[in-house]
C-alpha cells in the first residue's frame, strides 16, 4: 500500500510538502506537476477518514434512525446512502430502538464526532431535543415529525389519514376498528389519526372501535388476536402497513377472512404489501424521495444557505385486493 512516505521519497521532498499538496495547500508549479505524476503512477488514494479529523469540514452526515426492522426507514436510508456517495459525503448511522433519550444522546454524540450534519428521523420532539439541537450548533434536519422553528420534511399525514378514512366510507362501511399508535406521535398518532377518524366520523351511524397497538410486528400481532376475536367491524384500519401485515396474520390464525370477513388497510406503501395474498390497500409514501430531498437540504444548510422550514410531500391511495364494498348481510 502506498503512503504519503512513499510519495514524499519518490518526489524527494518533505512529507509535510506531500500533505500541503494533497490538503490543496501551496506548493510550487514543478512540485505539483512531479506529484500529479507521482500520484497517478502509484494510484494513491489519501485516507479521506484521516483527513477529515483534520480538516474542519468532514464531509460526514450523522443519522439518526427508531429502528432497524422498519421498510420506511431502510428505504430512506438507502436513498440518503445513496445520495451522500453522488455528492462525496460518509454515511454514519446510529440506532434508538425508539428509546427517546438515546435520540437526545446521540445528537450529542454525533456532534463530538465532528459530522457536518445531522438527519433525524424522530419519533417525538421533546423540549431535550430542542436543547441538544441548540447546543450542538450545526445543522439538524428532521424527517417525519413537524416542529415549528426547526428544519423539517414531513408526509401530508393528515391528508393520508383522511384519504383513506374517507375511501372506507365511500365503500358503504360504517362499523370500524381502527388500531392506531401513542398520541405522542405527532405525526402517525395525532395528525394521521386525526384525518383517518374525521374522514369516518361524516357518516352520523358510524361506529369506531379505536385500539392503540404498537410499532413492532409481534406485539401489533398480540393486541390484534384479542381484539378481531370480539370485534364487530367490517373495516380495519391500521395506522402503518407494519400493523396491517401483523393484523392479517392474526386473521389467517383466528380463520377469518380478508376482504370477506371484513376488509383492511394500512398506510405507508411497503412493498411487501403488494406481494402478500390478498394484496392490502394503503397509503403509498414517497420515502425515496424523502431521503434525497433530506440530502439536497441538510447540505444548503451545511453550506450557509436559508433554513427550508417545513417541507410537505404528497402521497397516493392505492386500492388493492383487500378492500370491498360492504354488502349487508340482512338484505
Amino acid at each position: 500500500m502506498v503512503t504519503i512516505k512513499d510519495i514524499a521519497h519518490k518526489a524527494g521532498v518533505a512529507k509535510s510538502t506531500v500533505s500541503r499538496y494533497l490538503n490543496g495547500g501551496s506548493v510550487s508549479k514543478k512540485t505539483k506537476a512531479k506529484l500529479d505524476e507521482i500520484v497517478n503512477e502509484t494510484g494513491y488514494a489519501p485516507n479521506t477518514f484521516a483527513q477529515s479529523l483534520k480538516a474542519k469540514k468532514t464531509n460526514m452526515i450523522g443519522t439518526i434512525i427508531p429502528r432497524l426492522d422498519s421498510f420506511a426507514t431502510n428505504t430512506i436510508l438507502a436513498s440518503i446512502d445513496e445520495e451522500l456517495r453522488n455528492k462525496q459525503y460518509q454515511l454514519i448511522i446510529t440506532n434508538t430502538n425508539q428509546n427517546v433519550k438515546r435520540e437526545v444522546e446521540n445528537i450529542y454524540t454525533l456532534a463530538k464526532q465532528k459530522v457536518d450534519g445531522i438527519i433525524l428521523l424522530a419519533t417525538v420532539v421533546t423540549p431535550a431535543h430542542r436543547k441538544a439541537i441548540a447546543e450542538v450548533n450545526i445543522p439538524v434536519l428532521l424527517l417525519g415529525q413537524s416542529a415549528e422553528g426547526l428544519n423539517t420534511i414531513v408526509h401530508q399525514e393528515y391528508e393520508a389519514g383522511y384519504k383513506l378514512g374517507s375511501y372506507a366510507t365511500e365503500l358503504g362501511h360504517k362499523d370500524f376498528l381502527y388500531f392506531t399508535v401513542l398520541e405522542e406521535d405527532q405525526a402517525v398518532g395525532q395528525l394521521r389519526s386525526k384525518g383517518v377518524l374525521e374522514a369516518l366520523k361524516k357518516n352520523s351511524d358510524t361506529t369506531i372501535e379505536i385500539v392503540e397497538a404498537n410499532f413492532s410486528f409481534s406485539k401489533a400481532y398480540e393486541k390484534a388476536m384479542n381484539v378481531l376475536a370480539t370485534t364487530s367491524a367490517t373495516y380495519v384500519l391500521c395506522a402503518t402497513d407494519n400493523i396491517a401485515l401483523a393484523v392479517m396474520k392474526a386473521a389467517h390464525t383466528l380463520g377469518l377472512s380478508i376482504p370477506t370477513d371484513f376488509s383492511l388497510s394500512g398506510f405507508g406503501g411497503y412493498e411487501v404489501t403488494s406481494i402478500v395474498t390478498p394484496t392490502i390497500t394503503t397509503v403509498k409514501y414517497p420515502y425515496k424521495q424523502l431521503g434525497t430531498l433530506s440530502v439536497t437540504n441538510l447540505i444548503k444548510l451545511i453550506e450557509g444557505e436559508d433554513s427550508i422550514s417545513n417541507l410537505e410531500l404528497p402521497n397516493i391511495l392505492v386500492k388493492r385486493e383487500s378492500t370491498i364494498a360492504y354488502e349487508n348481510p340482512s338484505i
